[in-house]
């Protein structure tokens, strides 16, 4: 099916896009335009009865690790590292005046 790319469609593109296109640049568009639509369908010409799905282009596997409940440490070690530290937290320098 050949399809007939209009300047109405291009300009409803151009706000959609927020492209402002000169005229050699809308006619190309219209032409590219019309080229992706025929191909797609070509492509809707294909028999995909017996093709399974595919839902991602690689394998999915889970590279997660198994949760582990570990001991953490605690709030003496961690304020350690500290540079400052005031009333049991970390003290950072003010940010808002």
């Amino acid at each position: 099916m050949d399809y007939e790319i209009t300047d109405q469609m291009i300009d409803e593109l151009e706000v959609l896009a927020k492209l402002d296109l000169s005229g050699a640049e809308r006619e190309q568009a219209k032409k590219d335009l019309g080229r992706m639509l025929a191909y797609i369908d070509r492509m809707k010409e294909l028999d995909t009865a017996q093709t399974e799905p595919l839902y991602h282009v690689l394998p999915a596997v889970n590279v997660f690790r198994e949760d582990a409940q570990e001991e953490s440490a605690g709030r003496e070690e961690i304020l350690a590292n500290a540079p400052e530290e005031l009333d049991g937290c970390f003290r950072v320098p003010r940010t808002v005046e």
